[in-house]
């Protein structure tokens, strides 16, 4: 069956059918509107749950048959335990010994530890994977190899083709590293804490089925509740659900290359030199090494101008929490904790808010805190003279790198790429990238160990 292609709003060449399901081309920023309504399970009753509340079964593949499982269903998982994730291929395993085939997997990421699901993709007991892929996983879909088409989402967009109904989620794997018997949980508490799960919130609201993997089981209420039990079928308790010291490091490291540290302080002496540094702003910056030293950098800034930012937004560090917990940062928005110290504060501090990306990168919904956002410090594989910006493949088009939040933050007020030149010899700054991933339109800034570059279309920017 041939696949008809159209050309979208950045001149590239789409196809309007991806899987068999209608696909709706780029119409550029802020022309498509979405109709119709939210997707809704099934009316659930308490006449099919025990009457005292306990939903713990003995194991996942009891958890599955119990779910319905069967072949072609969607089933999601979510990445707070990050490269320590053992949950996501006992599931796959146990659906691999019942024969089931052609599953769809609907990860919020994926990471190096699920490079062994490959084996799955290869005999056909998983179709293919929507969400982000990287590493050996992304390469053996650059490839071709993958039975289904691959699709790529973004957080933002993600939690917003599952509430749309793009994508229907038949039965939703929480991993918690704390739960009771009811299915409340949390990421707080447990040996394999993680901090939040805010990124499986949307799963658990609009999935058909819902099962909480745990390794840490407390009586009820499992206090805080991240995830709510009137939501989950059932909860089964394993003996490990991640590896902690691949889910959060003790220290995440700021860079040490001097290109890099420069590039740090241009980027923060451009905030404060173009007065973005205000007080009240909101900012958002990543855990990569020169982000972690632009947050340093807004920290000293911050208190010597005697000025509070109002939120800092995104995944948490121990550099964000310093600044909480220095007075010069009103608030944490927290979708994923990435060091001991973040899951810490997010236990401990009433300040440090846990966030659902649904909530937060949404665009269809009625407001979400991009546009509140000042200032968004992201990265970038490539960017292109023209400012367009590519994020998930290198120069010889393999798929390395997931996309994360990075679309969704292209609203904020002010987005800086800061990048170096050059990395293992290949060029970032390229006439036109590979994979266009972010149009020039809504990128405002790129910065160099060579000097800033500032969209032309950002008068008020050049102005200062």
């Amino acid at each position: 069956m041939s696949v008809k292609f159209v050309k979208n709003a950045v001149g590239r060449m789409v196809p309007t059918e991806i899987n068999g399901q209608p696909a709706i081309p780029f119409k550029g920023d802020g022309k498509h509107r979405p109709t119709g309504r939210m997707y809704a399970p099934m009316i659930p009753t308490v006449l099919d749950y025990p009457e005292d509340g306990n939903k713990v079964l003995t194991s996942i593949k009891e958890a599955l048959i119990k779910c319905g499982l069967k072949d072609g269903m969607t089933i999601s998982t979510h990445h707070h335990l990050r490269d320590g994730d053992l949950v996501s291929q006992m599931i796959f395993d146990v659906a691999h010994q019942m024969g089931i085939k052609d599953l769809v997997w609907l990860p919020s990421a994926s990471f190096p530890c699920h490079d062994p699901l490959i084996k799955y993709l290869e005999d056909g007991t998983i179709n293919r994977i929507e969400g982000s892929m990287n590493g050996p996983l992304g390469r053996f879909t650059s490839q071709g190899k993958m039975k289904g088409t691959a699709v790529l989402r973004s957080h933002g967009g993600r939690v917003q083709a599952i509430q749309d109904g793009e994508v229907h989620i038949d039965i939703a794997i929480i991993a918690a590293p704390t739960s009771d018997q009811f299915g409340n949980a949390n990421g707080v508490n447990g040996p394999s804490a993680c901090g939040l799960l805010g990124y499986a919130f949307a799963d658990s609201q609009f999935a058909d089925r819902v099962i909480v993997v745990t390794d840490n089981l407390v009586p009820f209420p499992c206090a805080p509740m991240q995830i709510l039990g009137n939501y989950v079928d059932c909860v089964v308790k394993v003996d490990k659900i991640g590896i902690p010291e691949k889910i959060v490091s003790g220290t995440t490291k700021v860079t040490s290359s001097p290109d890099r540290l420069l590039i740090a302080e241009l980027t923060a002496k451009f905030c404060e030199e173009a007065n973005l540094l205000t007080d009240g702003c909101g900012f958002q910056a990543g855990a990569g090494g020169t982000s972690l030293a632009i947050g340093i950098y807004f920290h000293e800034m911050l208190k010597r101008m005697g000025r509070k930012a109002r939120f800092g937004f995104g995944g948490s560090t121990q550099y964000l929490v310093k600044m909480l917990e220095d007075g010069v940062l009103d608030y944490i928005l927290d979708a994923q904790s990435f060091d001991l110290e973040s899951v810490k504060s997010i236990k401990e501090n009433a300040n440090h808010l846990d966030v659902s990306v649904w909530h937060a990168y949404n665009y269809h919904s009625k407001g979400n805190y991009n546009g509140m956002t000042d200032i968004a410090i992201l990265g970038a594989t490539e960017i292109d003279l023209n400012f367009n910006g590519n994020v998930v493949t290198h120069s010889d088009g393999y798929l390395l790198h997931g996309i994360g939040g990075w679309q969704n933050c292209l609203h904020a007020k002010t987005v800086i790429i800061p990048v170096p030149l050059f990395r293992d010899r290949i060029p970032v700054i390229v006439d036109e990238v590979t994979t266009l991933c972010g149009p020039g339109e809504l990128i405002d800034v790129i910065v160099t160990e060579r000097g800033i570059a500032i969209n032309p279309k950002r008068t008020d920017l050049l102005e200062r």
